[in-house]
């Protein structure tokens, strides 16, 4: 029997706890039902620090079975998401980060669900090691461990037996693939359609909404950022908005490249393509008008570039976002006009 241990703290996100322990339930049943076997092919157990409950974020209350230092061993440990994924510091995280060393030094496979990736870090533990984390702060997370190799555009990640995922719901994917590690693949599509969960999902690139950095100080860095997403439209050469800006094109890259993260015309391709997919996820404009209303003449071109950046093409984009009404809405709003 493969033993997971999920490990509860104050204001951790509940669903990366509740939803795997549920899927490994169902697994169990499928895995007794169709495999015939005697006995549950998972168990589970929740602890926390002191063996006391713990309020999850929200309210509600997670009851542990043991004090996590009680564990003497396990398959896996999971770390949930915290709901301020940057407050891993004092002294409860820092016994936290003290136990999950040991463990990994014992050979206990880690899994860090979303933000929890941000506790592996601080317990140097993702040092060196492929990981990701929630796309929203993945900027954070590389400014304060740039010694981890985040990839972010992964649903999730494995390095020397400690997992991390992406955002929210990517702890599913992950526990599909504990269920056909330890189980089967025939097992995990069970579950996987039980659970009514894309199982062939491989990035959460198409999810990504790029917020453009502006909390910086400098003026006309953040001049020439309002400038490119007035005017993405139209054709803007880098060299000519710093010549408006009144600085040399040289110094003007490197100085938006220190404000923002990006260099001009990555930026400028970021802002294009956010338009684009608002007007793929709320518009019936075709792809070719989109593509010229988003500053790009070479449709070839804008939809390597469109994938490049989100994982799929326009037109699958298209597809999975597009927000139209369903009949029952289109209904209601007749009856209320």
């Amino acid at each position: 029997m493969v033993k997971f241990t999920f490990l509860a703290e104050e204001d951790c996100l509940s669903s990366g706890i509740s939803g795997i322990i549920d899927a490994l339930s169902i697994a169990n049943i499928l895995w007794q039902f169709h495999g015939k076997q005697d006995k549950p092919l998972f168990s589970t157990e929740i602890v926390t620090l002191e063996g006391k409950p713990v309020k999850a974020n929200g309210g509600m209350t997670l009851n542990p079975d043991r004090a996590m230092e009680n564990v003497e061993d396990s398959d896996v440990i999971i770390i949930p998401a915290f709901f301020k994924p940057f407050d891993t510091g004092g002294i409860r995280m820092d016994a936290i980060c003290c136990w999950l060393q040991q463990h990994h030094l014992k050979g206990t496979r880690l899994a860090a669900m979303c933000t929890g990736s941000f506790l592996l870090a601080r317990a140097g533990l993702l040092d060196g090691k492929v990981a990701t984390t929630n796309w929203q702060f993945a900027g954070y997370f590389k400014k304060i461990y740039p010694e981890v190799d985040l990839r972010i555009d992964r649903i999730y990640t494995e390095d020397s037996g400690i997992y991390c995922t992406g955002a929210a719901t990517a702890f599913m994917d992950l526990c599909l693939h504990f269920v056909e590690k330890f189980g089967s693949v025939n097992l995990a599509r069970r579950c996987a359609k039980s659970l009514l969960v894309d199982h062939e999902r491989q990035d959460q690139t198409p999810y990504i909404v790029h917020d453009f950095w502006k909390k910086h100080s400098d003026s006309q860095v953040l001049l020439s950022q309002e400038m490119m997403e007035e005017k993405y439209a139209d054709k803007l050469s880098m060299d000519e908005i710093a010549r408006q800006m009144g600085i040399s094109p040289r110094h003007f890259k490197r100085r938006f490249k220190k404000a923002t993260g990006e260099n001009p015309l990555s930026y400028l391709q970021l802002v294009r393509i956010e338009n684009a997919k608002r007007e793929l996820e709320t518009t019936t404009r075709t792809i070719n008008e989109i593509t010229w209303a988003s500053g790009y003449e070479d449709i070839n071109s804008f939809r390597k570039l469109f994938k490049k950046h989100t994982g799929v093409s326009p037109r699958e984009y298209r597809k999975r976002f597009s927000w139209t009404p369903s009949p029952t809405q289109e209904s209601c709003a007749i009856k209320s006009n």
